[in-house]
């Protein structure tokens, strides 16, 4: 009698044991990376809120930083200048998405046809230029950009096509900015595109041949309905990243012709370091995160419900 009743107990201890262990290394395991997000990102993030709750110079010790409350957002939501780089910056992202998302598109079911020669190649040449750091695609490009001298407008004389003032011109240097980064970034959202193509089964595309759909049906059919996981991550990243830009502007434009190039993150920037205000540019650092948050949702709800 007494060893059955110990039996049950015996196994419990035995399962509390397990349990407690995989507890131990799940934490143990965790540790480390949840604590270098927290240290490089959850703080930063914090104190960057905090600071935009301030009034104060760079220059200055925490300690000495005035309480404003939420004044800061009322001034930059109040300057003509914020609201430029605001919409210049929703502007860029509009025009990279509606650019990038098709042609990754049709280069990914391009590379994925397997009688295709070459497309390891030719899907490495598209991923370089991601490879190389944007200052100095921006460098390279401005070399291109160069009004008169530049390649682009020597082209253009060579088609009797008037020469373009590419980042001199306010309707033509925030597009000279997307060209760039479709250039550079296409390769990298064409990759994301195969290995998602990779992941549809060749039965669906079998089946919709038996029934007689054509090729452009099956794609519409079959292949963007399965693609849409890989389209939605696509979309996020692509949105995220744009919204962040500053390196090209920074090296080419400087926010000029009059504000035309100027985005949130060049705008901090000037803000922070030319002006000194450390809560003014950590109030629209706030902005843009709670921007890029919000839209990021937004996007991951509605691929969610199609």
């Amino acid at each position: 009698m007494p060893s059955s009743s110990l039996a049950p107990l015996s196994f419990k201890v035995v399962i509390m044991k397990r349990y407690r262990s995989r507890a131990v290394s799940t934490v143990g395991l965790l540790t480390p990376g949840l604590g270098l997000l927290t240290l490089f990102v959850a703080v930063p993030i914090l104190l960057t809120a905090w600071i935009s709750l301030h009034r104060g110079s760079m220059a200055v010790p925490y300690s000495a930083l005035q309480w404003v409350g939420l004044h800061n957002y009322g001034t930059i939501f109040a300057q003509a200048t914020f609201r430029t780089a605001l919409l210049n910056v929703f502007l860029y992202s509009l025009g990279n998405l509606a650019i990038i998302l098709p042609l990754a598109i049709l280069l990914g079911l391009f590379l994925y046809q397997t009688r295709v020669r070459g497309k390891q190649l030719i899907r490495t040449l598209l991923f370089l230029p991601y490879m190389i750091p944007t200052v100095a695609v921006a460098i390279v490009w401005g070399y291109l950009y160069e009004p008169q001298y530049g390649p682009l407008n020597q082209i253009l004389g060579w088609l009797h096509l008037p020469a373009q003032d590419w980042l001199g011109s306010v309707h033509e240097a925030l597009l000279s900015l997307v060209i760039l980064n479709v250039w550079q970034t296409l390769g990298y959202y064409v990759v994301i595109v195969v290995a998602g193509l990779t992941e549809i089964p060749q039965e669906y595309y079998e089946a919709a041949a038996i029934d007689g759909a054509s090729w452009f049906q099956r794609q519409w059919h079959v292949t963007l309905p399965l693609l849409r996981h890989t389209l939605a991550f696509v979309i996020v990243i692509l949105s995220i990243n744009t919204l962040q830009i500053f390196d090209p502007v920074y090296v080419l434009t400087q926010g000029s012709p009059v504000n035309s190039t100027n985005v949130v993150a060049y705008q901090m920037y000037v803000t922070a370091f030319n002006y000194g205000q450390a809560g003014t540019a950590s109030a629209m650092a706030m902005v843009l995160l709670a921007v890029v948050l919000v839209l990021s949702l937004l996007q991951l709800r509605l691929f969610r419900s199609i």
